[in-house]
């Protein structure tokens, strides 16, 4: 690495706000099965807790010796519908404590998996996985819950839609902040690293370490730089920037994949803004020459920038894999929450910008009032989008308790604040 290369990556760290964002430890329960819930459940806490154990020292270790952030440590693990269809429990609450409780003890951010798979059917746990749902948000610190609900292979599973609408709604009445904890998918991937949507395919081998890289701030900074670009050399720039973030997603991936013994999965290199200013998609829309996110042009803009950013991706790495692309969670995008306030975009809006970004409509606050029906359309039509247009699609909404169209909604930490919008 020349000296250029040295200081573009110092750069990219201490002004431009590149992170590794998580490192995700994916650990199959299927050996976990058992017909006693609270045995099932104790299988699941010691082998997490097994595995897991040194993650988050060596995650720090890693951060240290390499000066790249590595901002979160989080655990994925099999669909817990999965595991407790092998006991008569009618409620899989024990599961999700038990998940919390590992997570406290080996110190991650977040664990995912209280999830079931239902996109052509309900089997014998998953409807009562769903229905647990509320209670094991409200009851649990950092578990994180998805359920996806449709594919191209299959269809939508419309039980499953109307079924998800009311759980929302309940979650959000048992916990404020449950919600936000809750992904509902269409075409869901089983080697995501980030939450609340992550969860251990059945497909994917015993214990494997994914990584998830991000960096808006970066490719705005490099756009910056180039004011009367063509929109081809825009996307050339974006792809090689894009070039570089994953090269070090694969460094910190490697490296901490052999201090764990642990085989290396997937890089995952997702534009996933936070709150820090300078960390947002929006504003790398509007660097592309947009007068607003939320404007016409948009949704073009986007899907070249979904576009690029996968093409660099993979260039750097064999081992692309996630979700890989650019996300528009409103709360989390100072952006995103500035074109919302003034009147550029609305819930419509972001569903189209959805059909060619690299997930769905993310971290939406809407009236307390919202419907459990009108959530359930919402689901509808995103998961739609998905199953046409064979793409992974996505609903995280928080309905607002008390709270209408206006209202800021504070959340707090990595997730931020962020407006109530008509639903």
């Amino acid at each position: 690495m020349d000296i250029k290369q040295v200081t573009e990556t110092i750069a990219m760290i201490e002004e431009q706000n590149f992170d590794v964002r998580t490192i995700t430890m994916g650990i199959s329960l299927l050996d976990c099965i058992d017909s006693d819930i609270d045995k099932a459940a104790e299988k699941v806490y010691n082998k997490i807790v097994s595995k897991a154990k040194d993650l988050v020292t060596v995650g720090d270790e890693i951060a240290a010796e390499l000066g790249i952030p590595i901002v979160n440590k989080r655990v994925s693990v099999t669909p817990i519908s999965i595991i407790g269809a092998a006991t008569d429990a009618t409620d899989y609450v024990p599961f999700a404590k038990a998940l919390d409780r590992a997570a406290k003890e080996i110190g991650v951010n977040f664990i995912g998996g209280f999830s079931a798979l239902v996109q052509k059917g309900y089997q014998k746990g998953d409807e009562i996985l769903i229905n647990s749902i509320p209670r094991a948000l409200a009851d649990t610190d950092f578990v994180c819950s998805s359920v996806n609900i449709g594919s191209t292979k299959t269809g939508i599973n419309m039980t499953a839609v109307r079924d998800m609408g009311r759980i929302i709604k309940e979650a959000s009445q048992a916990d404020p902040m449950g919600p936000g904890k809750l992904v509902v998918f269409a075409n869901a991937v089983e080697d995501n690293p980030f939450m609340a949507g992550a969860f251990h395919g059945v497909g994917e081998a015993d214990c494997v370490l994914n990584v998830g890289v991000s960096g808006p701030g970066v490719v705005r900074s490099a756009l910056s730089k180039m004011p009367d670009a063509s929109i081809s050399e825009v996307a050339e720039q974006i792809k090689k920037t894009a070039f570089k973030i994953t090269r070090m997603g694969q460094l910190v991936g490697a490296e901490a994949s052999k201090m764990l013994g642990v085989p290396f999965g997937i890089v995952d290199l997702s534009l996933a803004p936070t709150p820090a200013v300078g960390d947002s998609v929006a504003h790398i829309l509007e660097e592309i020459g947009l007068e607003s996110c939320g404007a016409h042009g948009t949704t073009a803009a986007l899907a070249m920038l979904n576009d690029a950013v996968k093409k660099g991706g993979v260039m750097a790495s064999s081992s692309v894999g996630g979700l890989s692309g650019a996300f528009i969670p409103v709360s989390e995008d100072a952006g995103m929450i500035d074109a919302v306030n003034r009147g550029a975009l609305s819930i419509e809006k972001l569903e189209a910008m959805t059909a060619v970004c690299s997930v769905g409509l993310d971290m939406i606050a809407v009236p307390g009032d919202t419907s459990a029906d009108t959530i359930s359309a919402i689901i509808a039509d995103e998961a739609a989008i998905g199953m046409v247009n064979s793409k992974t699609t996505a609903v995280r909404v928080i309905p607002a308790i008390g709270m209408k169209e206006g209202d800021t909604l504070e959340f707090g930490g990595l997730f931020g604040s962020g407006p109530v919008m008509r639903s």
